[in-house]
């Protein structure tokens, strides 16, 4: 995981204000999957354009946030409902 462990402790979701945690591959590899198929939306109602190099998931497993070159980007509209992936499934 890019993103500092020393940042990452006094992270937390904007909407929810859960703790964040690194997303398993496994977890980034779904939602990149996704993202190619065409079949997430964003909290904003964008859908993404290219696959995350990485994410930061919500301790509840709720939302997911994209992580750019190392910077999390913590903006409600950048977030996807992980409840999506398996709408999709």
């Amino acid at each position: 995981m890019a993103v500092d462990r020393k940042l990452l402790e006094i992270l937390c979701c904007p909407v929810t204000h859960a703790e964040l945690e690194p997303a398993a591959r496994s977890l980034l590899h779904m939602i990149n999957l996704q993202i190619e198929q065409g079949r997430l939306s964003t909290r904003g109602g964008e859908t993404p354009e290219a696959p995350w190099d990485d994410a930061l998931v919500t301790r509840d497993g709720r939302l997911a946030y994209p992580v750019r070159d190392g910077v999390p980007i913590l903006l409600e509209n950048e977030a996807i409902t992980l409840g999506q992936l398996d709408a999709n499934s």
